[in-house]
Order: structure tokens, then sequence, then C-alpha cells
């Protein structure tokens, strides 16, 4: 009895372990793009870390 106990224990978790068809966490073609594109946009509104300057507009000579 606790053999069958056992294996009927075993084949219910071997169960689970199927492939679904896709794997968990993976993303679609359509996600991809997605991410392709906002990434894209990203890039063409970053500015140059080097071309950002610091104008001082308050030049007090006082000193």
């Amino acid at each position: 009895m606790n053999r069958f106990l056992g294996a009927a224990a075993l084949l219910l978790a071997l169960g689970g372990c199927g492939s679904g068809g896709s794997t968990p966490g993976a993303m679609s073609g359509s996600e991809a793009q997605a991410l392709d594109d906002a990434a894209a946009m990203l890039d063409a509104n970053s500015v140059d870390a080097n071309a950002a300057t610091i104008v001082d507009t308050n030049q007090d000579d006082t000193q």
C-alpha cells in the first residue's frame, strides 16, 4: 500500500512537469517589438552627457 501511495505521489508530481508550449516569463513577438520601439524613442530623446553645460547667469564680481 505504501508503494502504491508513493508511486501515485510521484506520478502526480511529475504530471505537472510537462511543457506548456511557452516558457514562463518569455515575451511574445509583439511585446518584443513594443520594447524595441520604446528603446528607440528613448534613444532619440536622449541627450549626450558631454553636450550638457552649466550656464552661470549670476556673475557677481564682488568677491
